[in-house]
């Protein structure tokens, strides 16, 4: 029995205030008016924070233009695979009725794309993508070896689906002068993605390190094909390519294509006037009902257009008012029902 004894004791926890749970400890008891001036105060935060974001948002100036029945010769003859080697491009003319001032950047749209599917979130390599290992294709399914067994790269139904039209912005000057507005197709990517999550697997002859690879079977070049103007925007670490690869949580979604490169003409913006998008039709989207757009947009300190998130906390900061006052309502029925009683 003694043994037992000392071996309980030497189970137990130290006679120290903080294992024996004996630290001093304040209970806070807020009163109603202290519990109101909170509902209050964070309800004037919200709403006045959500003001701020929605005026943000309107001082956006965006333009959208859905070409997907526009360029309805191109989408029939895209829904033909017969026709995938052929070129089909349309030009769409519009008039810029307010210069865009500031920094422009170009987007595409598309709708009914579902990129959250289970199945083709997981379709990637993540060691081929950082070029740990090129052949590595085990989670590329349906797209990890070609008919004949040999490894494609980059493997995967994200990387085989990438968008792929070309659109091109032209400035009208005058009847006889037509510019091609000058935009940068780098810099459209987050940092930790160009530098750490896809790297090429070598930095020079970047073919000689594909060999024995294919491309994917919806693509027209190669990957290290995509920009062989500028190694540093090649391969896997193609901006493009990137943005891609950053799956999307809805359907609808748009995705940053370029950005004004202010020189000359267009150092303060896009002027107002008369533009044309020349798109070289590739990505077929009508199999699937779904549509595409092209957006021309500045941006603001707190982002772009959507109102989504001034909105949020403007509803946030009634609803606080609302219950402020609801409660407000509860404790005055009940203190005339204490008082009636005595």
């Amino acid at each position: 029995m003694e043994k037992e004894f000392q071996h309980h004791l030497s189970r137990m926890p130290e006679n120290s205030a903080l294992k024996q749970q004996k630290l001093p400890a304040h209970r806070l008891h807020f009163s109603n008016q202290t519990i109101f001036t909170i509902f209050f105060a964070t309800g004037a935060f919200c709403f006045c924070i959500g003001i701020i974001l929605l005026l943000s948002a309107w001082k956006v100036q965006e333009i959208e233009i859905n070409y997907t029945n526009i360029c309805e010769d191109c989408a029939k003859m895209r829904e033909n695979a017969l026709n995938f080697e052929k070129q089909c491009t349309c030009s769409i003319p519009f008039n810029l009725q307010k210069t865009m001032k500031g920094d422009v950047y170009m987007y595409y749209k598309l709708y009914g794309f579902y990129q959250n599917l289970y199945r083709y979130v997981l379709s990637r390599s993540h060691n081929q993508l950082m070029g740990k290992d090129i052949r590595d294709v085990e989670d590329c399914a349906p797209f990890k070896v070609t008919s004949n067994k040999i490894p494609i790269a980059p493997c995967g139904a994200i990387a085989n689906s990438m968008f792929n039209d070309t659109i091109i912005l032209s400035y009208t000057r005058s009847t006889s002068e037509h510019i091609q507005v000058p935009m940068l197709k780098t810099g459209l990517t987050w940092w930790t993605d160009k530098y750490v999550k896809f790297q090429n697997p070598g930095l020079r002859n970047l073919s000689d390190h594909f060999v024995g690879t294919e491309k994917p079977p919806y693509w027209q070049e190669p990957v290290y094909e995509l920009d062989t103007s500028d190694p540093g925007n090649n391969g896997f670490r193609n901006d493009d390519f990137i943005v891609w690869m950053r799956t999307a949580a809805f359907p609808t979604f748009k995705k940053l294509y370029r950005r004004l490169y202010r020189v000359k003409y267009f150092s303060d913006g896009l002027p107002a006037g008369n533009y044309t998008f020349d798109i070289s039709y590739n990505f077929p989207v009508t199999k699937f009902q779904g549509e595409k757009s092209v957006i021309l947009s500045t941006l603001t300190w707190n982002g772009g257009s959507s109102l989504f998130l001034g909105l949020a906390y403007t509803v946030t900061g009634v609803f606080l008012w609302m219950s402020s006052f609801a409660l407000m309502a509860i404790q005055g029925k009940m203190r005339k029902q204490k008082l009636s009683h005595r």
